[in-house]
Formats: structure tokens, C-alpha cells, sequence
């Protein structure tokens, strides 16, 4: 790739190189404007190196296992146990082995420049960039910057936490030994998933701390429920409605956290998941008016409120915190700031409909891949209800549906459907079970398409598939 020279201009300029930055980037380049990501890391961000790939990699062995040993015939062929090195070098392969050259070459292809170093805005349409070896040097934009810097993990305000050597959503993708004993603080999605991969993966002891009265809050209750009681079938305890007081880590490594109720846990590696915050605290924000480390808020188009050249995708706006809607609104917001650009947006918000990523207000979808699955796309039914729908939740076994039971012998599954009765569409969908994830993309066309329930009645399901819980879930409804 050629060397970016030093106050070389670009219509756009877009701070960070992760699957967000790389999705504007393509987007104003295929719209016919030239465009620099300037990235301190790796190409491809932490979706593939350090989030979605390496922890997906992790799971999905031990989902494999556990699938073939719930179907007789397939189950007495299986007498080994998991191979945690060969699961390791698999997860490995999936991070092209922390090596960006592909995610480069995949650059030059698409005719975009790469500035290698930290960005930071120095004022309007002007970034520095500050490589790790050599002298800082600026580039300007004629047309917009994006800032695509993401998240982090968000470390409490636990006394001794800071200086535990915890591990971090980070860590525990890319780590290269399986700890004994391992405590988690949280019980969200990365604390699932890790819980899930690293017992999986023959860490004898792993405890879940979570503050909250239940697992994934931010799902139906049932499907939080369902991960507790298979994971405490599997050993991995968990603790719920429990705040953390301390932590320490003893002269010979382990791990002490004092919990509420006069309790202390011991463990040899401790992971937090307790959320995220903006990768905005040095970026300089600050020098256009804005405030350092706060999240950034955008209109549907992600150009930042109150500018007419700044735009935050992903993480950093705090819209939808998943890389699949990071790639959405990052294919919006290129092509608006393409057509921006070129004259052919207007400044009328009724006029950006083929330019605005909406479905993150209240269609979002999301897969939690822990054994159980969870899969669920727009609201639940208590976020119906609190944003004052009139709405009424359907719920059905999935194990009663002929697909499941020849999935696996007792199929263990449940799915709920949550309509807008004044409307007669479906504002929500949750699904919890094995293999449920395949059924997220229907329900997300039914949501974001605001099909009618008496049209969805003859989209017929395929037998003998789990599709069909689409037909018993109307049935039930009373279609």
C-alpha cells in the first residue's frame, strides 16, 4: 500500500479500522470519494480479533459435543472430550493469528488508503496522526471525518481492582492457557459466552458474580433463566443479586474477591464484564467542542447532533453496541455522506429515508451463543409495554415442534412472540434453545417489515423444521 504523504487531503477520513470504519470506508469510495482510515491496531478490529470471531471459535466445539450427544446413535459414537489445544489453534486460525495482511490487502483492493498510527482531531476536517516510529503528520478532509474508535471494557470502581491483573473481553478471547479456577464479574453477554466457552474447555471452577437478579437482563426473563440452570447442570456456578466489595491477588497469584454477605471467592484468574465505555477519551474531541470520553450522540444518518461534517459509527454512538449494527449504520452513513457530498441529500429528515439506519430505535437483533442459544429482535414485552404499546406476548415449547424433537432426542427450548395488538404486527421476538439462532433472521423480517399477522399466516413453514414454531406460535395466538 502505498505511504499516505504528510497534509495529503481526502473527501473523508475515517478514525478507526475496525468492521465499522471498514464498512464507511467502502461505502464513500464506492459512492466515488477518496478515503484514509487511519488505525493504531489491527485491520478488522476487535470484532475480529479479540470479540464476535475468536469467542464464537471458543463455543462452538463444545456446542458441537453437546448437539451430538443429545441424538441417539450420533451419541455413542462420542467417547472422547473436548481437545482444548486443538480448540485453541482453531480460534487462532480465526484471528488470522493476530496478522491484519489479509484485512490490508482487502483495503488496496477497495482503492483505501491506510494511515498507520493513533488518530486524533485537531480541529474542523483536520486529523494527526502519530505512528509508532517516526514523526506525527496531518491529514485533512474535504468532506467529512468518521470516527469509528468503538469500545472497551468498562473497569469498576472496585477497591483492588485496578491492580489484580484482570483479564478483560480481551484476555479471555486470546488467552493461551485455560485457568483452573476462574470468577467473572457480570452476567451479560461476554460473561455468558466466556463462562460457557472456558468450563467447555475444562476449567474445573467458574463462578458468575452478577449484580442484577437475573442473567441477561437486557433478554426475556425465560431466556436468562434457561443459561442459569444450564450452566449450573454443567458446574458453573452462579451467584445473582450479589455486589463485589473488594478484590486482591495474593503474592502467589490467586484471586480473592470479597463479595456482599461477608463472602470471599478464590480463583486464579478473574474476568470483568461488567459493560462498556467510548474509546473517545483521546481523540480530540475536546479541540471541536466536544467532551473527551463521552459517547457520541448522532442522528439516523450518525453525523454527530449540531455538525455538519462529523459522524460517530458503532460502538462509539452508543445506538447498538453489536458489530452487525455497527456494519448497518456504517453502509448508511457512507452512502449519506456520499450523497452529501455530491449534492444529492437534502437537509430534510423525511427526505434521508434510503440514507438512515433505524432499525437500531427498536429492531435490533442479537444472538447470545451459549448452550442454550439466545436469539431476540426488538422489544420484550415489559420494553412494550413501558413504551406504552398495547401489547400481548404468545409462548410455546419449542421441543413440542417436530423439527426440535429430530434436532435432539428431549429438545429443551421456548419461544415468545410479543404483538402489537392495536396494529396486529409483531414488535418483539425471543427465542431460547439450541440452534434457535437460525430462527432470528424470519422473525427479524417480520419485525422490521411490520408484516401483519393475518399476512404471516401464509408464510408457511417448511416440515419437518423448527420453522414451525412459527405456525404453532400464530395457532396460539388464535390465527
Amino acid at each position: 500500500m502505498p505511504a499516505i504523504t504528510r497534509g495529503a487531503e481526502y473527501d473523508v477520513i475515517v478514525i478507526g479500522g475496525g468492521s465499522s470504519g471498514e464498512n464507511v470506508a467502502a461505502r464513500v469510495v464506492r459512492g466515488g470519494l477518496t478515503c484514509a482510515i487511519v488505525e493504531n491496531e489491527l485491520i478488522g478490529g476487535d470484532c475480529s480479533y479479540w470479540a464476535c470471531m475468536p469467542s464464537k471459535a471458543l463455543l462452538r466445539s463444545g456446542q458441537a459435543l453437546r448437539a451430538a450427544r443429545t441424538v441417539d446413535g450420533a451419541s455413542q459414537a462420542v467417547t472422547g472430550e473436548i481437545d482444548s489445544r486443538a480448540v485453541l489453534r482453531r480460534r487462532d486460525a480465526f484471528t488470522s493469528h493476530w496478522n491484519d495482511d489479509g484485512q490490508v490487502r482487502w483495503l488496496e483492493s477497495a482503492h483505501i488508503d491506510l494511515a498507520r498510527g493513533r488518530g486524533r482531531l485537531t480541529g474542523e476536517k483536520v486529523v494527526s496522526v502519530a505512528p509508532a516510529a517516526g514523526e506525527p503528520f496531518t491529514l485533512k478532509a474535504r468532506h467529512a471525518v468518521a470516527i469509528c474508535t468503538g469500545s472497551k471494557a468498562s473497569i469498576p470502581p472496585i477497591p483492588g481492582l485496578e491492580t489484580a491483573a484482570a483479564w478483560t473481553s480481551r484476555e479471555a478471547t486470546s488467552a493461551t492457557e485455560v485457568p483452573r479456577r476462574l470468577l467473572i464479574l457480570g452476567g451479560g453477554v461476554v460473561g455468558c459466552e466466556m463462562a460457557d466457552a472456558w468450563r467447555t474447555l475444562g476449567t474445573e471452577e467458574v463462578t458468575l458474580i452478577v449484580r442484577e437478579p437475573r442473567l441477561l437482563v437486557n433478554t426475556e426473563d425465560f431466556a436468562g433463566e434457561a443459561v442459569r440452570v444450564s450452566f449450573e447442570q454443567r458446574g458453573i456456578w452462579v451467584l445473582l443479586g450479589v455486589t463485589t466489595e473488594k478484590v486482591t491477588r495474593t503474592a502467589g497469584g490467586e484471586i480473592n474477591v470479597e463479595i456482599s454477605g461477608g463472602r470471599t471467592l478464590a480463583g486464579d484468574q478473574l474476568l470483568i464484564a461488567t459493560g462498556r465505555s467510548p474509546r473517545s477519551d483521546d481523540i480530540g474531541l475536546d479541540t471541536v467542542g466536544l467532551r473527551p470520553g463521552m459517547w457520541l450522540a448522532v442522528d439516523d444518518t450518525c453525523r454527530v447532533e449540531d455538525s455538519d461534517w462529523l459522524y460517530a459509527v458503532g460502538d462509539v454512538n452508543h445506538r447498538a453496541l453489536l458489530t452487525h449494527m455497527g456494519k448497518y449504520q456504517a453502509r448508511a452513513c457512507g452512502d449519506a455522506i456520499a450523497a452529501r457530498a455530491k449534492g444529492e441529500l437534502t437537509e430534510d429528515p423525511p427526505a434521508w429515508s434510503a440514507f438512515a439506519a433505524t432499525a437500531d430505535h427498536a429492531s435490533v437483533p442479537q444472538v447470545v451463543f451459549t448452550d442454550p442459544e439466545v436469539a431476540s429482535v426488538g422489544l420484550t414485552h415489559e420494553r412494550a409495554v413501558a413504551a406504552g404499546l398495547n401489547v400481548r406476548s404468545v409462548d410455546y415449547e419449542i421441543g413440542n415442534v417436530s423439527g426440535a424433537s429430530l434436532m435432539a432426542d428431549g429438545y429443551k427450548g421456548h419461544a415468545r412472540i410479543t404483538v402489537d395488538e392495536d396494529r396486529k404486527v409483531i414488535v418483539g421476538a425471543t427465542f431460547s434453545g439450541p440452534g434457535v439462532s437460525d430462527l432470528l433472521q424470519a422473525a427479524t423480517v417480520a419485525v422490521v417489515g411490520e408484516v401483519p399477522l393475518d399476512r404471516l399466516w401464509h408464510a408457511v413453514p417448511a416440515y419437518p423444521t423448527m420453522s414451525e414454531i412459527w405456525l404453532r406460535l400464530l395457532e396460539t395466538y388464535g390465527l
